[in-house]
């Protein structure tokens, strides 16, 4: 949000004691003493005496800022509003108004006062302000298309904008508009490479030197340096059961939120004491009330600065910090920076390095984290005997459902992937298109986030001979009816290098096999861990032309199919896989091995 703005030197008002200049700087004075409802009224006060005077748009836009900062937003938008009828082209006017419009959920105004700011004659970096503005709440939207055209304008004006390059390849990401490093202006290959964010570097490529340099750059310009003195050396010496806190703002209806329940409800209460710090929206979902109900304390994050909560999480003497967020959206990774505990570990939320200083250790077992990969991670691994990933056993299925219901042909057979867009890739998108002609009378059943991504999925299609009517796209649907309808189909094909993780974990549990491509990295290699420890390793394959080929071969072979069906329904639940009771001793003595060290 633009400062206070200074204007030339005014010719005093008759019908106010103060000329503008000296307002602001009694009101500046004010604030420096901590003192803005005092400035603001300051302002106020002026503007209900001063009456019509010259720059009395710049008094009101102040005033506003003042304030918007206080949370008033309702006087906020009236000081903006007079100030844009005195001066309609008043940019910093507009800019703000959009915000505050934005915030009390007007978009379509927000947006058409940023428009405003492009179309003027603006000095750059306002309409570089005002178009990023634009696509940032147009993502929001999900109204991809606009999001795109408005950071690629913002490119053209100013090629050097990190954080708008990962917003645009990622976007490009979400809509299957291949290749997702498209050139834009004079932003050079290398600048859209180093621009990447971590989560569009995972989908992009499974090398792991690009996935830390990823990591490393998002630390070293967003992530504040850790305080010298680790704060849990402050606190008073840790005794009794071991405390392990979890640290996230995904405990609800998520893909993280959905995975640990069980972990949770399974701790060994004799030994551990267990601790939620969290920043989740709070609801009344069954899941949500499931997973609090699951913690011996529940501690409120939201609202809560990164100093205060490390501090509170410090107090709370916990031996072992559990991030479950990383560097995914929404998390806060200054938190971790103060090493409010001695032993801080990544978990689920980042199936990767985030390179985080304070997080030193990442639960993962050795087909997930095998040797080579180690000198790309910052943190040591912890490896489990069988595999990295939690489950829920109590999740809720609804019953089965007909194929008629989702318009699948009953005679067919049913290749799925039901991975969020963003993770398809042109490679393996043509490998499936692939796999369709070689497979008589098979579809391709596929989750479609946007109607962008639907269509440019189409048009992929249609450039490989595939008809449309080949591919199926299924509906967002109930957490519950999402898992009966795997049941619905012969095979999951995973994506990579973003490989699937909780999706593959529902369609083991749902007795569906997958044929995945395993790579270099932590995410590339999740799916393959998933499969090794249900005890079908043949289905993991570790090139794109073995994973077609088996896709190939299985769709072709429908009885060998079923047989992988029948296994997982006679043994799949019962395997290492999903032993969760096994899995949390395992995490537990790990946990108490490493918590005791440092007692």
């Amino acid at each position: 949000m633009p400062t206070l703005i200074s204007p030339p030197t005014p010719t005093p008002s008759a019908t106010s004691t103060l000329s503008l200049t000296e307002l602001m700087g009694q009101a500046g004075a004010l604030q420096q003493a901590g003192q803005p409802e005092a400035a603001a009224a300051l302002y106020q006060q002026w503007l209900a005496e001063a009456g019509p005077v010259p720059l009395r748009h710049v008094a009101l836009f102040n005033c506003g800022t003042l304030l918007s900062a206080l949370q008033r937003e309702n006087e906020a938008e009236a000081a903006y509003a007079e100030a844009l009828q005195l001066q309609p082209d008043f940019v910093h006017a507009l800019l703000n108004m959009g915000h505050v419009l934005e915030r009390r959920g007007a978009t379509d105004e927000a947006l058409a006062h940023w428009r405003r700011v492009v179309d003027t004659n603006a000095a750059l970096d306002l309409r570089v302000h005002a178009l990023n503005n634009q696509g940032r709440l147009l993502e929001t939207l999900r109204r991809y298309p606009e999001a795109e055209a408005c950071l690629r304008d913002s490119l053209l004006l100013q090629p050097r904008q990190t954080d708008v390059i990962q917003h645009y390849v990622h976007l490009r990401q979400k809509q299957c508009k291949w290749p997702a490093h498209e050139p834009v202006g004079e932003v050079t290959p290398n600048m859209l490479l180093t621009g990447t964010s971590l989560l569009a570097m995972m989908s992009a490529s499974d090398d792991p030197a690009l996935q830390l340099m990823a990591a490393q750059r998002f630390c070293y310009e967003k992530v504040p340096k850790p305080p010298a003195v680790a704060l849990h050396s402050l606190m008073p010496a840790r005794t009794g059961r071991i405390k392990i806190g979890y640290l996230s703002g995904d405990l609800h209806t998520h893909a993280v939120g959905l995975l640990v329940p069980e972990l949770l409800e399974l701790h060994d209460r004799s030994k551990f004491e267990v601790f939620g710090f969290c920043w989740t929206p709070e609801s009344h979902t069954p899941q949500r009330r499931r997973l609090l109900a699951a913690l011996d304390h529940h501690v409120r994050l939201a609202g809560v600065d990164d100093d205060t909560a490390a501090k509170l999480i410090a107090q709370a003497g916990i031996d072992v910090l559990v991030d479950l967020q990383g560097l995914t959206s929404g998390a806060r990774p200054a938190i971790l920076g103060h090493r409010a505990a001695p032993v801080q570990v990544s978990y689920l939320g980042l199936p990767g390095t985030s390179a985080l200083p304070g997080v030193d250790w990442i639960l993962a077992d050795r087909f997930v984290m095998p040797p080579a990969l180690l000198p790309y991670c910052t943190e040591k691994p912890i490896y489990l005997p069988h595999c990295y990933q939690v489950s829920d056993r109590k999740r809720d299925v609804a019953d089965k459902p007909v194929r008629a219901t989702y318009g699948l042909p009953e005679d067919a057979f049913v290749f799925c992937s039901f991975n969020n867009n963003f993770k398809f890739t042109q490679d393996v998108f043509q490998a499936w298109m692939r796999i369709l002609h070689a497979v008589p009378n098979s579809v391709l059943w596929l989750l479609a986030d946007n109607d962008t991504a639907r269509e440019n999925m189409l048009a992929q299609a249609d450039a490989a001979g595939v008809g449309r009517e080949r591919l199926n796209f299924a509906p967002r649907v109930s957490p519950a009816e999402y898992l009966a309808r795997f049941q619905l189909a012969d095979l999951v094909l995973d994506t990579f290098p973003y490989n699937a993780g909780t999706t593959a974990s529902d369609a083991l549990w749902m007795g569906v096999p997958i044929v995945t491509l395993s790579g270099r990295s932590y995410i590339s290699r999740m799916a393959g861990s998933l499969l090794t420890a249900v005890g079908l390793p043949d289905l993991v394959t570790e090139t794109l032309a073995d994973y077609e080929k088996l896709a190939i071969t299985l769709g072709r072979q429908p009885a060998r199919v079923a047989s992988y069906k029948r296994y997982l329904a006679e043994q799949g639940q019962r395997s290492p896989l999903f032993d969760l009771p096994q899995l949390v001793r395992d995490i537990e003595a790990e946990f108490e091995r490493l918590a005791l060290a440092q007692r």
